[in-house]
């Protein structure tokens, strides 16, 4: 199991959201390159990358930093970004820059087949962002008529679900552990948690559940609840 170490960016910018609420940030800092290199230097062999501004339609303001940030790790840790991924084109744009892996959320969920089309460039994680079951849209500023139990099935060519509980993201709340649990006994797709992580009891809790592959953590790092490197280690 692994520790994805989480970026994400708004306008240039390091910084967490509570619960989706882009008027409830906290930055972080605004040298990302500096903020990846120091997940990788203690232990992380991914970082966790989302574009805020692109996952809400304000374009990929992002994507030269995120070039930066898979340039400077080259050879050292692989690259998953998300937010405002929505083509094949996009796709494409960020494997040319290094990306090992893209998360693709609302525009995965208007048209499934559009990931079976982007596999062959680059894997794709597929983003199920939700609330008490309802996936969202857009950044989460909207609602699907999609359940999270029945996305599990719509994307065989998959190469992971990121599964995220909007309403435990940034709260440092502890994760969904048994919705996570049944999602993951309900695909052979890996699947990776988001959302609520707090402390290194949650890293464990997590790592006993069949099927997980990894967690993402931001907002517990950046508050020092738990170092890179003692979490890798428990996963370890």
């Amino acid at each position: 199991m692994k520790l994805f170490p989480a970026i994400d960016l708004l306008d240039g910018k390091v910084v967490r959201l509570a619960q989706g609420d882009y008027g409830a940030s906290t930055e972080y800092g605004d040298d990302v390159v500096a903020v990846a290199t120091s997940f990788v230097d203690a232990g992380a062999e991914w970082v966790h990358i989302v574009d805020l501004n692109a996952a809400r339609a304000d374009g990929p303001v992002n994507r030269p930093l995120i070039a930066a940030v898979a340039k400077k790790l080259d050879g050292m840790a692989a690259i998953q970004t998300g937010g405002g991924v929505r083509s094949i084109d996009d796709v494409q744009e960020l494997s040319d820059v290094g990306v090992a892996r893209v998360v693709m959320g609302s525009a995965a969920i208007r048209d499934p087949d559009l990931v079976a089309r982007c596999a062959p460039v680059l894997p794709i994680a597929v983003g199920l962002d939700h609330r008490d079951g309802v996936v969202a849209l857009e950044g989460w500023t909207e609602a699907s008529t999609l359940q999270l139990s029945d996305a599990l099935g719509l994307y065989p060519t998959a190469d992971a679900f990121v599964i995220t509980d909007i309403s435990r993201d940034g709260m440092l709340v502890g994760p969904d552990l048994e919705g996570l649990a049944m999602a993951s006994s309900s695909t052979t797709i890996p699947v990776i948690a988001s959302g609520g992580v707090s402390s290194l009891d949650d890293i464990l809790a997590l790592s006993t559940i069949d099927g997980l592959a990894g967690v993402i953590a931001g907002k517990a790092i950046y508050e020092g609840r738990f170092a890179v490197t003692d979490a890798v280690a428990v996963l370890q």
